[in-house]
């Protein structure tokens, strides 16, 4: 991503610039005429640095990725130790030092030289450089240590984080393979029942035949055109469910009354397509008789805040075949939870004979 890269620039420039400035704070009155800008233009102050960050560089681009992560551990700890061993004898901050102390004193005039060494006073033991004693320089060791811990926390984050977004890609990849499988599910199963009813009124002759066939028309203009979308306005939605609701009234007796009111204001809200139209059809489908009176009542309201759908009917078929048909509630209820997590309410009873359900979604 180009503002992850941005990030990993930033961070190099200002920790590469942090370490740079780290030297000149050790060493901040220790040094000679010259100060800081002697210090920055010599040879030691160069390689001390530079060492460093070709061991950072080294480290975490080479060998954390090559043989860390492809678990070749025993070769990683062997290059780490002898990079570790090489900076113990080389010392680099010492060295660093060395060629920024104060340069020392002429001897007194009473002192002189031997060829094994200076003497304070004749006779006295000698105070020459003798042989070089075996120093441990904590500061180059501790930053070696620095170096290495900071490039594998790098790594390991930079490793995690592109972990988390590979299980977040899968997880939406699968989120839209299933959508669009449930997706696939409900348009063959709404348009096949909506067509036996136009097939009715066809074999009857009904006059309202045509206008049937319009209102499917816009049905199935919205079916092929948004429901590609996850979210399409509230509006277009509720068009459907008329339709749907015009489509079914051609072929109802006077015996079954429907009920359908919208309340608020539709406009700037959006709503999942063909989410609430499942619940309409099940309405229709099991909610209707010709031989006794039935009340079906649908509402939409919309403020500001969420969007509410009620229905309620009574059951007119066997509830064996609503379990064998409840595939559009079960699709619905995975929809529900894959594009309003923790921002939707769905309520169905089914309780001396009615069925209702209750869905509120938060904007």
């Amino acid at each position: 991503m180009p503002y992850s890269r941005i990030s990993d620039a930033f961070i190099h420039v200002f920790a590469g610039l942090a370490f740079l400035t780290l030297p000149l704070l050790f060493m901040s009155g220790q040094t000679n005429n010259g100060g800081v800008i002697s210090i920055v233009f010599s040879l030691g102050y160069w390689a001390f640095c530079l060492t460093y960050i070709l061991i950072f560089y080294l480290n975490t681009y080479f060998l954390i990725p090559r043989l860390y992560f492809t678990r070749k551990y025993l070769f990683y700890i062997a290059i780490v130790l002898i990079l570790f061993v090489l900076v113990s004898y080389s010392r680099p901050f010492e060295l660093l030092l060395q060629h920024h102390q104060p340069r020392a004193e002429p001897p007194p005039a009473d002192m002189f030289m031997t060829e094994h060494g200076v003497y304070d006073e004749p006779g006295g033991p000698p105070r020459g450089p003798g042989p070089r004693s075996m120093r441990i320089d904590i500061v180059s060791i501790f930053l070696y240590i620095m170096t290495i811990a900071l490039g594998m926390a790098i790594q390991v984050t930079r490793q995690w984080r592109t972990s988390l977004q590979q299980i977040a890609r899968a997880e939406a990849d699968k989120a839209q393979a299933e959508l669009s499988f449930l997706k696939a599910q409900i348009n063959p199963h709404f348009l096949f029942n909506t067509l036996n009813n136009i097939y009715s009124l066809a074999i009857t002759k009904n006059d309202k035949t045509a206008d049937s066939i319009m209102k499917l028309s816009n049905i199935m203009r919205y079916v092929t055109d948004d429901v590609s979308h996850h979210f399409v306005p509230l509006q277009l939605e509720v068009d459907c469910i008329n339709d749907f609701i015009e489509l079914q009234r051609l072929r109802l007796s006077k015996k079954v009354t429907v009920d359908f009111t919208i309340k608020g204001k539709l406009e700037n809200k959006t709503i999942v397509p063909l989410l609430l139209i499942t619940f309409v059809e099940n309405v229709f489908k099991y909610g209707i008789s010709n031989h006794e009176n039935a009340t079906i009542t649908i509402q939409i309201v919309a403020d500001e805040r969420s969007i509410t759908f009620y229905c309620h009917n009574k059951i007119f078929k066997p509830a064996s075949t609503m379990q064998r048909t409840g595939i559009g509630i079960a699709n619905a209820k995975k929809r529900l939870e894959h594009l309003y997590p923790n921002k939707h309410l769905l309520n169905i009873t089914n309780e001396n004979g009615f069925f209702s359900v209750e869905l509120i979604l938060l904007a």
